[in-house]
């Protein structure tokens, strides 16, 4: 009887490849959105911790990036931020778009059914395809040699608590990593400048968003309901930052009042938010802007 009302906690990386739902399952998992989300590929550049904390639990996860082949440092810091992610972790979480079954997706679960931890695979947006065919993707990884397969609809909601009790399931007794209130470990000027990036996906062309980055200068707290933010956003050639800014700076406005919707609802407080665009031909083959946005591996 003791065992049942022992405390479980541990770490759950979800992997994948681009534009799997990977992000949309981690909000989907939490019933808050922490990590951003874009149609456009490669979107998630960090690890983005989610955590649930429950009177038995305490569920730590972990939304990396879209694994592909890296063509740049930037890249090589995502497929690293990749590979540090499963080290240490009690379970994992392999999504694949059920929808859109590549031969990429079918060699990275025969990659990943080696490991030594409960491996969940998840086949995401079956909300995209009939019953018929979902059940013929279930059979074709029958024999994948995952602990179970979960098929959900990370947009609708559907079959996530059942995944998150699978998961749960999986984790070993132990301690709590953080504190009962905590969603996520990233620190507010981080979410801010993801948040700018996401409106920045959503509304430029199909060519400027990989080469965007945000870097936040500045989160002050004038007062209990007023915050102040200025953030600047990085580019690789002049042409696309005159996309960015757009006529008039009509499309520089519209990034800065969309995320300023979303930020003020995280900060609890009305916001002002200063944004500037600055050119840094191929920031993301340079060390020294890496650093400066962030991407840059933990000691």
């Amino acid at each position: 009887m003791e065992n049942s009302k022992a405390f479980r906690s541990g770490f759950i990386a979800i992997i994948g490849r681009p534009n799997v739902g990977k992000s949309t399952l981690l909000n989907g998992l939490l019933g808050e959105k922490i990590a951003i989300v874009s149609s456009k590929p490669q979107t998630t550049r960090n690890r983005i911790v989610g955590v649930i904390t429950d009177e038995q639990y305490q569920a730590v996860f972990m939304d990396t990036p879209g694994i592909h082949t890296p063509h740049n440092r930037l890249g090589e810091y995502m497929m690293q931020t990749v590979h540090d992610s499963l080290l240490g972790i009690d379970a994992l979480a392999l999504v694949i778009d059920a929808a859109r079954v590549q031969e990429a997706d079918r060699k990275l679960a025969q990659e990943m059914s080696g490991r030594d931890v409960c491996k969940i695979l998840v086949l995401n947006k079956i909300d995209l395809l009939p019953k018929a065919k979902l059940l013929s993707v279930i059979q074709s990884f029958a024999d994948a040699g995952y602990d179970e397969i979960v098929p959900v609809s990370a947009l609708m909601g559907d079959g996530t608590e059942l995944l998150k009790k699978v998961l749960v399931k999986a984790l070993p007794d132990g301690p709590k990593y953080f504190p009962d209130d905590a969603l996520t470990d990233q620190p507010e000027r981080f979410i801010c400048a993801e948040m700018i990036r996401e409106k920045a996906l959503h509304l430029l062309k199909d060519e400027v968003p990989h080469g965007i980055g945000i870097e936040v200068l500045q989160v002050e707290k004038v007062s209990d309901r007023l915050t102040e933010i200025h953030a600047t956003i990085y580019c690789e050639r002049p042409s696309h930052k005159g996309i960015i800014i757009g006529r008039r700076g009509g499309m520089l406005r519209q990034i800065g009042a969309d995320a300023r919707q979303d930020i003020e609802a995280l900060l609890n407080t009305h916001v002002h938010l200063q944004l500037w665009v600055k050119v840094s031909p191929d920031w993301r083959n340079h060390p020294g802007d890496l650093k400066t946005l962030g991407y840059t591996a933990e000691d």
